[in-house]
């Protein structure tokens, strides 16, 4: 009998060694930073967590809140200062039950909103978090609008994806430099040189410092009806040695997937097939022709991508040292569009020492962003689409004949004797048999 007590008392002693750190770690938790994060569709709020979060949330009117209580917290006078404004947030604040151990956070909103409420486990620079979205008005794209009805000699729409963006800095350099706050830079001095091209149109997928999902990136391009999509990034690597620009295309086998993932998702029938999916539904033959469209348009989209590529590559070459002289294949999220050519750029490594500070001035991104719109241009200029201004400015060409003039040349192709000589650059109206002559439109 003396024994069992002695068992029993030490099995007690044990379950309560155990249920005192339990109960101190489940109060362990804590806001340690609070960032906000706006952009044109959304506004994204993070609370920077000590340890995962056990929470709930729901939403208040009159006034307009959004309340979050996080369970299992430790006391907490005061929320730290927050990182970030916007327009929709008014304020934050907080309180406290000690009873349950639960801290109850209040956002104070301007207007209704609906919000998204989730959880993610450290990752890169950051612990755990607890995200909520709060989604707004869809933004608008005036270009697409305008495009609606396409016109002869319209302009050439490029969509530029900055890498990254908020909460997500991509790779982070030997010296602390994000990779997030490289590429806007980059971008927006490549829609500027693009902007100033008669016949071309650039539109930035991302304008600030925010994160823009993978598959949203390449869904702006097209709503956007972008004719590329081009996304700028800065590479990185476990060992500071690697250097150099590359670029990147979408690889067959991940496409040829992705097709058949894409036909699943019927109500993008439409979208992706520019009307035909209205006219194809519900028939036996539906996914055959839907696949044979998504084929023929997918290999026209890597075809392209993989001209542009080159183009860019053969300009940055002239600049920069290159890590591969080739366009390179890969599964990369931003590339798998079967409607639209895509490129993914990186314009160096971040993690090489003085690749970083390179990439840090303005000179070399200057640099940078022409040579990437010097390959732009030269694609477009060889493969415009068929109902842009580049193609109707696109030079034909004609070799003289027998009994040609120079007067007989310019009278058959309905332009003036002073222009066929000065597109040519001739010094006079000598012409031989054999020569080309150059046809200005």
């Amino acid at each position: 009998m003396k024994n069992n007590n002695n068992n029993f008392g030490f099995a007690l002693f044990c379950l309560l060694v155990l249920s005192y750190p339990l109960q101190l770690w489940a109060a362990s938790n804590e806001v340690q930073s609070i960032r906000i994060w706006p952009s044109p569709e959304n506004t994204r709020v993070v609370f920077d967590l000590a340890a995962e979060p056990a929470h709930n949330s729901f939403a208040l009117d009159n006034p307009d809140r959004f309340v979050i209580d996080l369970r299992q917290h430790k006391a907490q006078a005061r929320l730290p200062g927050t990182d970030g404004e916007a327009d929709l947030i008014t304020s934050i604040r907080s309180s406290y039950t000690a009873s349950n151990q639960t801290l109850r956070i209040v956002l104070d909103l301007s207007s209704k909103a609906s919000a998204n409420v989730f959880s993610l486990p450290p990752t890169g620079p950051y612990g755990h978090r607890l995200v909520v979205d709060f989604k707004g008005e869809q933004r608008e794209l005036p270009v697409a609008q305008a495009r609606a009805q396409r016109q002869p000699g319209r302009d050439i729409i490029i969509a530029i994806d900055a890498g990254h963006g908020g909460e997500d800095p991509g790779s982070i350099g030997p010296s602390g430099t994000f990779e997030k706050n490289l590429v806007l830079p980059i971008s927006r001095r490549l829609a500027e040189l693009i902007n100033n091209e008669p016949g071309m149109k650039a539109v930035l997928v991302r304008t600030g410092d925010y994160f823009v999902h993978l598959n949203r990136r390449t869904d702006i391009a097209r709503e956007l009806q972008a004719d590329l999509l081009v996304s700028i990034h800065a590479d990185a690597f476990t060992s500071p040695q690697p250097r150099g620009a590359a670029v990147w295309v979408l690889s067959l086998r991940r496409a040829t997937s992705e097709v058949g993932r894409m036909l699943e998702q019927k109500e993008r029938h439409s979208e992706l097939l520019g009307g035909v999916g209205d006219v194809i539904r519900d028939s036996t033959q539906e996914r055959y022709l839907a696949q044979t469209v998504l084929d023929l348009s997918m290999n026209h989209s890597m075809v392209s991508a993989h001209q542009a590529a080159t183009h860019v590559l053969t300009e940055l070459g002239q600049i920069t040292r290159l890590h591969r002289r080739e366009p390179q294949a890969a599964s990369l999220a931003v590339l798998r569009s079967p409607d639209i050519p895509s490129i993914l750029v990186e314009v160096g490594f971040i993690s090489n020492p003085q690749e970083e500070q390179q990439l840090r001035t303005a000179q070399h991104q200057q640099r940078l962003a022409q040579s990437m719109f010097q390959g732009l241009r030269r694609h477009f200029r060889a493969s415009p689409p068929a109902d842009s201004l580049f193609a109707q400015q696109r030079t034909r060409e004609y070799r003289v004949q027998r009994g040609d003039s120079l007067s007989i040349v310019a009278q058959r192709h309905n332009v003036s004797v002073d222009a066929l000589r000065q597109h040519n650059q001739l010094n006079g109206d000598t012409i031989r048999i054999g020569q080309v002559l150059r046809i200005p439109d």
